[in-house]
């Protein structure tokens, strides 16, 4: 397999999607779409980045994306090292400069970068010669999940301009959220959010979306359905009643979906609270592709360091 797409892109980070282009959002979703064929091989590697090293540094607890990035560094034949704060010398009272600093002198070629911070990729992207990707900083942005959700809708539609999304759940706290507003909104597509008001961060609609306070009237004529877990890690308290009244009134069921359009797809960025933001019933439904949010994660992580690493033919090449 050779990639056609011999390009890279214009940074050598991606810390955020507010930087993005058009068109280099549109390089990353086609070069993902290459690379989805690599999961349906029998051996499921590319020498792409042989001889490359991708250190892990997740600050924060993950699943999904930690997982997914070691699967695509694995697929692109990258040795891995995986940080953990627990275990490091953060938890010793170590800076994050000077974490950076005792990385920089193993020399990798990328840093993953999961943090509680808000803007902690952008200060480590200047300091260090690697690469650095944003795995989630804060409430800030979340890069790569926005770019494969936006992956999983043009797998389906075929094109992103057009699409009415609707996004709900706890927007406040959310870095989905926001990137998902910055990449949908350029490539041309209606962002609703949904939240209560305590849920509803101040200026929203800077974010070029459309704010609702109930979820009954956002779900007419959605082509995409995004619901969001409520972050209690990233307030001090519940900003509503109670988990109960909160499903009563923002969870989708199967009553809710019928107010999208016939086919709406039905995602979420996990993990799943079943019972305060979505039934079961829609979750595990023919509508949900959640789960192919998850497969699509590895190829778009994929991209991104095919891309980063200066988008070599050659290296995507059998070996």
């Amino acid at each position: 397999m050779v990639i056609e797409a011999a390009a890279a892109l214009s940074s050598k980070d991606l810390v955020g999607i507010a930087p993005l282009e058009a068109g280099e959002i549109q390089l990353l979703l086609d070069t993902a779409e290459q690379l989805l064929e690599v999961a349906r091989r029998p051996i499921k590697k590319v020498p792409t980045l042989r001889g490359m090293t991708v250190i892990n540094l997740f600050m924060e607890a993950s699943t999904r994306t930690r997982f997914s990035f070691e699967v695509a560094e694995k697929r692109l034949s990258a040795d891995t090292l995986n940080f953990s704060a627990s275990t490091s010398s953060v938890s010793k009272g170590e800076t994050l400069f000077d974490t950076a600093r005792n990385l920089m002198a193993m020399a990798p070629d990328f840093i993953v970068i999961r943090h509680p911070n808000t803007g902690a990729p952008h200060r480590l992207a200047h300091v260090v010669t690697a690469s650095v990707i944003n795995a989630g900083d804060g409430s800030n942005e979340h890069p790569t999940q926005a770019l494969l959700d936006a992956f999983t809708m043009r797998r389906h539609f075929g094109d992103l301009a057009g699409l009415k999304v609707v996004i709900a759940g706890d927007i406040r706290h959310s870095r989905v959220a926001r990137s998902n507003a910055f990449l949908l909104s350029k490539m041309g597509a209606e962002v609703r959010f949904v939240a209560p008001a305590s849920l509803l961060p101040p200026g929203v609609q800077e974010l070029g979306v459309k704010p609702f306070l109930r979820l009954e009237p956002a779900l007419e004529g959605a082509d995409v359905v995004m619901m969001l877990r409520i972050q209690m890690e990233r307030q001090k308290r519940m900003n509503f009643p109670s988990a109960r009244e909160y499903f009563d009134f923002f969870g989708l069921t199967p009553e809710r979906l019928k107010l999208a359009n016939e086919g709406a797809l039905v995602m979420h960025p996990g993990p799943m609270n079943r019972g305060v933001e979505i039934d079961s019933e829609v979750a595990d439904g023919d509508q949900s592709v959640i789960l192919e949010q998850v497969t699509n994660g590895v190829a778009i992580r994929m991209a991104i360091l095919y891309l980063l690493a200066g988008g070599r033919s050659d290296a995507a090449t059998d070996s």
